[in-house]
């Protein structure tokens, strides 16, 4: 029995259902046990004892970390690869997703503490709108010339990359910040298109962004 929990508001749960989609992998998602409020359940923490999503259950046990679950899907379903055929090009993708994790997130995330702007610390908001920008700098760099992050195929790269600009532009667009697109040009607008055009990726993505604007609609309204 294999289990995926999590709800795909989350780049991190977007990134694997998307990742399984490249492969060609069946993976619906579940509720975790004791539904999405229940991470910190004793069932949940059992699985997973950082309670976070996404969690992959394998026969009762658990896999936590989205580029860890990726990584098991490629040692169980190696018929189709999510990664490119030769070793610089997986290289080349697996860097992606992790500028991705490192240097890009780290960055996104704290804007959802500057969504009011009666409220907002601007001199934070520059600071993270410089950094992200150095992020898809660097992104930038890695890639090859596509129109994906490495040829002419969508890979673990696109699926973390893409999931995380698709959360990062729900942010933008629902916080009305004064922080320019960064793949609104060049080699990244082309990997943008390259994306969302694509019948695999163009989905998820869509997916998870509409369900992290509600995320965030429904978490300001709180406010």
């Amino acid at each position: 029995m294999i289990k995926l929990y999590g709800g795909i508001a989350s780049p991190y749960v977007a990134r694997v259902v998307l990742y399984a989609k490249l492969k060609g992998v069946d993976l619906p998602l579940s509720d975790p046990p004791g539904g999405m409020a229940g991470l910190k359940s004793p069932a949940y923490l059992k699985l997973n004892p950082m309670g976070k999503m996404p969690t992959l259950e394998v026969d009762g046990q658990g896999i936590g970390e989205s580029s860890i679950i990726c990584d098991y899907l490629d040692d169980v379903y190696p018929q189709k690869s999510g990664l490119p055929a030769d070793a610089l090009g997986r290289a080349r993708s697996r860097l992606v997703a992790r500028i991705a994790d490192l240097y890009l997130a780290p960055h996104v995330g704290p804007l959802f503490r500057h969504m009011n702007p009666e409220k907002r610390d601007q001199a934070a908001v520059d600071a993270a709108a410089k950094e992200i920008a150095k992020a898809y700098g660097y992104l930038e760099q890695v890639m090859d010339s596509g129109p994906f992050c490495v040829g002419n195929s969508p890979t673990l790269g696109d699926a973390a990359l893409g999931t995380m600009t698709a959360m990062l532009h729900a942010m933008l667009a629902a916080g009305n910040f004064t922080i320019a697109d960064p793949v609104g040009s060049g080699r990244l607008a082309t990997w943008w298109k390259a994306v969302q055009d694509d019948a695999v990726c163009g989905p998820v993505i869509r997916e998870h962004g509409t369900a992290f604007g509600g995320f965030l609609k429904m978490m300001t309204g709180r406010k």
